[in-house]
Formats: structure tokens, C-alpha cells, sequence
């Protein structure tokens, strides 16, 4: 699997890697007029970091979902065989990296295309997860579509279809970004309806990260300052206000405050007071791999939305900054992709590009923050890391698009056509 994904990758799945040989290529050959050589090597069609980088998250979460759900087996809650998350995990990205190469082998421009299609889709399997029969649900949340061996998540599709349609948007309203009731009204009732139905399932997760998404690239697309301001403290308001409507939520927030109270360390605050005894158990190096204690049925959801926090038990601190490090070379190399194919004249690619970059930013930055402690509990999987089939479909998906930005950001620079 790895090597037909490769190769594919390498190929570029158009005829970009067959461009005529001419004397000097590269850049060099551009400035001249000329055209590139017509054999690259691999490296120089893809970026080879940035996948390495992805495989390091991806395998350690192979790694850590194993040793993090190898005690479920004794749960009375899922009554599965010790490896069954680890196969389940692993059918999971063997299905995203199909995935990816499919993203990978489409041109950027037909994305473009492609874009209110796939946005209308998520927003339909929004509408699906909802109805009685279809969707099936999880500890008070009805989130997911069953599909036999795979349970589809919506929501985590929806943050590929912002991406892409938010940037379609923003560069067919080019021309009215200063416009509150042309720029930004239009796509607001769009996030706004989205927002209906994410708070139906409820979602509150997936909606945060996918309004950072729009209005990140509204921003960057060029929405006036001003109006983004304004809109910014708006949706800060409105957060509040949901937060505080609902009191399981407002609870959560107090929880927060003072994890250890009386009245939360058994409650609210539990999964948080555990998260932190395990950071704190596994100081700088960790008590070693398998070896973690609040996997044993202390710390809820350790092989999805708490995982930072075993690997922070058996692995230390040392291994946390290494994660963080990772989450931030891939969210800043996906910021430069966007802006070398802005740079090229390729405003959707980049903003693409861009979008995941934050994507990637907002989300990690939520679930490292949850599980260290230092923002509000709130489920979100570390993304590549994580347990959980639909997330990894999307992330590996969303990389496959920025592989693709990339790849033609090479072609354009080495005088071929994307």
C-alpha cells in the first residue's frame, strides 16, 4: 500500500512529470523561456518532509492507540478482543491513504470545480447523521452513520468541504471582501446552518474548528479588518452564549476553573484531573511504553480525545514537545505552500493550503490544550494520532490536498503546466 501510494504520488497522476528536456531546466530554464527537465527525481515532485512528518504522527498513533485500548478488552461497555481498536485503526488509514491519493490525483483547478458539490454533500450527510434510524449515537451524541465495518462521522468531512468551498468562495467574491452583506452574509448564513445542525447531533467541537477554518480563510482572502474584527467578537459572544444556555457545558467551564473541588474531581473535572496525573506520572522521559496506569479505566477516552495524555504517562514530556514540534512544522510548511501558489497566481490552491494549515493549528492546539490542561475539556481527536476512522479518512485526505497544491506549485515553477 505504501508503495503504490508512492508511486502515485511521485507520478502526479497527470503528464506534469513528462515535460519536454531543454538545457538548463528548473528555474533556470523558466527564467530563459524554456521548460523543465522531463525526468525529476522523487523528491523534487513531493515534498518528502512534509510526508515523513505525517507517517511519524501516524505510526505513533499506531503505536499509542494500541497500548492506550489494549485494556478496553476488559470493559463491560465494548466486549471486543485486545486488538480491535489496533485493526479497526488500521483499516481506518489504509482507507485514507486511498483517499489521499484519490485528492492527490485531481487538479487543483477541477477542485475549484468541485467545490459547492462537495460542500452540498457533507451538508446532506449533516442532515442523514440526524435522522431516527440512520444515524446512531454515543454517550448522549448522535454523530455517526453506520457503513458496516466503518462508522462515518459527517462533521469531520464537513471541515474538508469548508476548506474547499470557503476558498472557492472567497475567490469568486474576490471583489466584495469589504462588503459585509456581499463578502461575508452569504457564507455566514451558510456556517450559521451548519452550526444548526452540529448542535443538533451536538458538535460543539467540530463547529469551532470549522468556523476557525472559513474565517481564517475570509481573512487571509482578503476580508476588510474591520468587518473581521467585528465578526470575530460577535462569534465570541454567541460561543459564550451557547456555552452558558447549556448548563452541562457550564458546568464543564467550572470544572475547569478548580479540576480538584469536591464537587468535580468525581464529575465534571474527572477526566481532566486524570489527564494531569498522568502528565504528571510520566515527567520528562515517562514510566515506558504499555506501562500506563490511567489507561486502566481511570482516564475516559484515552485512545481518542485523551491520547495525549498516555503519551504523556509512558512516553514524558520529552515525547509531548516532540508532538507539539511535529503539529507545528506540518501547520507552518502547509501556510508556505499557500502562500508560494498565491505567489504563482493560484489564489484557491493557496488558500486550500492555507485552510488546512489551520485546520491542522486550531485542532491540535485544542486537543493538546484539553488534555494538558490548559483549555476547557472539550472532545476533539489529535488529528493523524487519534482513534477514530472518519477524522483519519478526512486529515490523511485534507494532506493529500496539500500534496497536490505543492506538486503544482513544482510544476508552475519548473515552466510546466498544472
Amino acid at each position: 500500500m505504501l508503495g503504490r501510494l508512492w508511486s502515485r504520488m511521485s507520478a502526479g497522476g497527470a503528464d506534469a512529470g513528462r515535460l519536454p528536456v531543454r538545457a538548463g531546466g528548473g528555474l533556470l530554464a523558466l527564467r530563459a523561456g524554456g521548460s523543465a527537465p522531463a525526468a525529476w527525481r522523487s523528491e523534487e515532485r513531493i515534498d518528502v518532509p512534509l510526508l515523513l512528518v505525517a507517517a511519524a504522527l501516524v505510526l505513533l498513533g499506531v503505536v499509542m492507540v494500541y497500548s492506550a485500548s489494549i485494556t478496553l478488552a476488559d470493559s463491560p461497555r465494548y466486549k471486543v478482543t485486545p486488538t480491535h481498536f489496533l485493526a479497526r485503526h488500521l483499516f481506518a488509514i489504509a482507507v485514507a491513504m486511498v483517499a489521499a491519493v484519490a485528492a492527490f490525483s485531481v487538479p487543483m483547478s477541477r477542485w475549484q470545480r468541485l467545490a459547492p458539490v462537495a460542500f452540498i454533500v457533507a451538508f446532506a450527510l449533516l442532515v442523514v447523521v440526524l435522522v431516527p434510524g440512520v444515524g446512531t449515537g454515543a454517550l448522549g451524541a448522535r454523530r455517526w452513520i453506520p457503513l458496516g465495518v466503518f462508522n462515518l462521522q459527517p462533521s469531520e468531512l464537513m471541515k474538508v468541504a469548508c476548506v474547499l468551498y470557503a476558498a472557492s468562495f472567497t475567490v469568486r467574491k474576490q471583489d466584495y471582501m469589504h462588503s459585509l452583506k456581499r463578502g461575508f452574509l452569504p457564507i455566514g448564513l451558510v456556517m450559521l446552518a451548519v452550526g444548526i445542525l452540529l448542535q443538533l447531533q451536538p458538535d460543539l467541537g467540530a463547529f469551532i474548528v470549522i468556523v476557525a477554518i472559513a474565517m481564517g480563510i475570509l481573512f487571509l482572502g482578503g476580508l476588510n479588518v474591520r468587518l473581521f474584527v467585528a465578526i470575530t467578537v460577535l462569534l465570541a459572544v454567541g460561543l459564550a452564549a451557547i456555552v452558558w444556555l447549556f448548563p452541562y457545558r457550564r458546568e464543564r467551564i467550572f470544572a475547569y476553573l478548580d479540576p480538584w473541588a469536591a464537587e468535580h474531581v468525581l464529575n465534571k473535572g474527572y477526566q481532566l484531573t486524570h489527564s494531569l496525573i498522568a502528565f504528571g506520572r510520566g515527567e520528562w522521559f515517562g514510566v515506558g511504553l504499555g506501562g500506563s496506569v490511567e489507561k486502566l479505566h481511570y482516564l475516559t477516552e484515552a485512545h481518542t480525545d485523551f491520547i495525549l495524555a498516555v503519551i504523556a504517562e509512558e512516553l514524558g514530556l520529552v515525547a509531548v514537545l516532540a508532538v507539539i514540534f511535529l503539529f507545528y512544522w506540518l501547520t507552518k510548511r502547509a501556510f508556505e505552500i499557500g502562500r508560494q501558489a498565491v505567489a504563482l497566481e493560484r489564489t484557491f490552491a493557496g488558500l486550500v493550503a492555507q485552510g488546512i494549515g489551520i485546520w491542522l493549528g486550531v485542532q491540535s492546539f485544542i486537543n493538546i490544550g484539553v488534555a494538558s490542561g490548559l483549555l476547557p475539556t472539550k472532545g476533539l481527536t489529535l488529528p493523524l494520532v487519534s482513534y477514530g476512522g472518519s477524522a483519519m479518512l478526512a486529515t490523511v485526505a485534507a494532506l493529500g490536498l496539500l500534496l497536490r497544491v505543492d506538486f503544482e506549485n513544482r510544476v508552475l515553477m519548473r515552466g510546466g503546466r498544472a
